[in-house]
């Protein structure tokens, strides 16, 4: 063990200072053993209860470590976080950009790392679909129950009769994990590539760097463009279909145990919503929890930090004692509890 670095630690530092001063303590037993052997029955009882010690401390570090590793495992610090357009044309693709330029916003103020991988644009400029990669400490801890479908009800800007519309738009969060339970086989795997286009400057634009790679047993498929090299990207799309291959490893696995679930990203369709933003009555509302909050300017400004703070604690809960329980953050069946929604956030 590195005591130096245990020291660092602020979970075993104080164990770490307990070893060194039993190591210091051993060494001086058996100095004054080597001066006098007529002391060697009570230095071996000395020594024996300072090695008792020095192992229970030892096991102690080691739990303490292993518990870490094991967090880790279970809420790495990189995630790959999707926004599809659901329900409601171009509508849909503005909420869904929306959605992102919150998470982007909100990620900002954890010190988060925002990366994009993907990006369809619509003739608004709002998201068909999106993928970015997102680094830092407790992102997908914070971020695993954004996952599921987002409804907003406005005027849109193009309404000329000023009626309220309704539209989705749907959010994935990927752990990218380091260890995956299954098999990677090359040959179920087929390679595209093409011009990115957009920035990235003369070689991007020029030269097939674009990746997409699909995973013909599942149907899955991943794009990468924003990578300045073919094998970046490559790379890049090969980690994030890893991502959603391992998410489907752990659904298989968690359905022994619950119902079974829809897809992260689903259909788009209304009626599988976990939470509502009503800009003309200026509320967002989670209907898992059945809370709202007000300000949704500041929300959609990546304020979004007292809705996840509360929402963590009521979701873990439901984990433990629910028998349909959500696994990386989905919502369990349609993602909606019956009668959540009242009359408040009618169509």
């Amino acid at each position: 063990m590195n005591l130096d670095e245990l020291k660092k630690d602020h979970r075993t530092s104080y164990l770490a200072e307990m070893l060194q001063k039993l190591l210091r303590e051993e060494g001086e037993v058996r100095e004054m053993l080597a001066s006098d052997e007529s002391l060697h029955e009570l230095a071996a009882k000395e020594l024996k209860s300072i090695e008792e010690e020095r192992e229970r401390i030892e096991k102690q570090i080691e739990e303490i470590l292993n518990k870490s590793d094991k967090e880790k495992e279970e809420f790495p610090n990189e995630i790959v976080l999707e926004v599809r357009a659901g329900a409601g044309g171009d509508e849909a693709s503005l909420f869904a950009w929306e959605l992102a330029h919150m998470y982007e916003k909100f990620a900002e103020t954890q010190g988060w790392v925002w990366k994009v991988n993907y990006e369809s644009k619509s003739d608004l400029n709002g998201y068909k679909e999106a993928s970015f990669e997102v680094k830092g400490d407790g992102v997908f801890k914070k971020m695993r129950y954004e996952t599921g479908v987002h409804r907003v009800q406005r005027i849109p800007a193009t309404e000329k009769n000023g009626r309220v519309h309704t539209s989705t738009a749907s959010v994935a969060v990927l752990p990218i994990r380091k260890k995956i339970s299954f098999k990677i086989d090359p040959s179920e795997f087929e390679l595209e590539y093409s011009r990115s286009g957009g920035k990235g400057g003369q070689n991007v634009n020029k030269v097939e760097t674009a990746v997409r790679i699909v995973h013909k047993p599942t149907g899955l498929d991943v794009r990468s463009t924003n990578e300045r090299s073919q094998l970046a990207n490559r790379e890049k799309a090969m980690m994030i279909l890893t991502a959603k291959l391992q998410q489907l490893e752990e659904e298989k696995e968690a359905k022994k145990y619950a119902g079974a679930r829809k897809e992260q990203i689903g259909s788009g369709d209304r009626s599988e919503k976990i939470r509502t933003y009503n800009f003309p009555q200026d509320r967002i509302t989670d209907h898992r929890i059945k809370k709202s909050w007000h300000n949704l300017p500041k929300i959609m400004e990546g304020g979004i930090g007292e809705i996840i703070k509360d929402i963590d604690p009521v979701r873990n809960h439901s984990l433990e004692h629910e028998s349909a329980t959500v696994t990386l953050g989905r919502p369990a069946s349609n993602g909606i509890e019956s009668g959540a929604v009242g009359s408040e956030d009618s169509e």
